[in-house]
């Protein structure tokens, strides 16, 4: 009985510091932190999009947290400035991601402003980067005969377009690359320093 009772109250210590160093302090060092600025809520359709990229797994190939300088070349790579806890003050829940299968999205926004580009490359990835192993989502769009009113004709590269057909983008899609486009972090993340007179 003896053995049991250390073993459960050891249990519980380790509980209580993990709880501590994973829970509390970092609530406790990050519960002031504001929003920047430049830093906009998202909208209606990139909250949408939002669900959408989690529910098509997006995550798990993609990160949303470029490294500092000292860790990693991800500012070589193009991914921007390193990411600070203020970044994701809008995220629930933070889409951080672990694995860098693809590139990391945390600016794509800028890198890729064009809706075609982002419609095209979710319809066939294949088509805009030679040997992507990123799969194409072709059930967020409708092969068409013809295009009708009101419908976002993706405009596909010569040879990937259906013979004969348009393919359309439907809502989802088009709410996912409006949350792509707004992933923007280009913004300073500390106050310009003062210019003395």
């Amino acid at each position: 009985m003896q053995d049991e009772l250390k073993l459960l109250g050891g249990a519980m210590v380790t509980l209580a510091l993990a709880t501590s160093a994973l829970v509390v302090v970092p609530h406790i060092q990050l519960k002031s932190v504001e929003a920047p600025a430049q830093l906009k809520p998202y909208t209606a359709a990139q909250l949408r999009g939002r669900q959408v990229y989690i529910e098509n797994g997006c995550i798990y190939c993609h990160s949303q947290q470029p490294r500092d300088r000292a860790q990693a070349p991800d500012d070589k790579r193009g991914w921007g400035r390193a990411s600070v806890a203020a970044d994701y003050y809008y995220d629930k829940p933070h889409l951080l991601g672990t694995m860098r299968t693809g590139p990391d999205l945390f600016n794509i926004g800028v890198r890729q402003p064009s809706a075609d580009w982002h419609l095209g490359h979710l319809y066939q990835p294949r088509a805009y980067v030679h040997g992507s192993i990123m799969p194409s989502y072709p059930f967020l769009f409708d092969v068409k005969d013809k295009e009708e009113p009101g419908d976002r004709v993706v405009n596909l590269p010569a040879g990937y377009t259906p013979a004969g057909k348009v393919v359309v983008a439907k809502p989802d899609v088009l709410d996912l690359v409006a949350y792509l486009q707004g992933l923007d972090h280009t913004y300073p993340v500390l106050p310009a320093p003062e210019v003395k007179k």
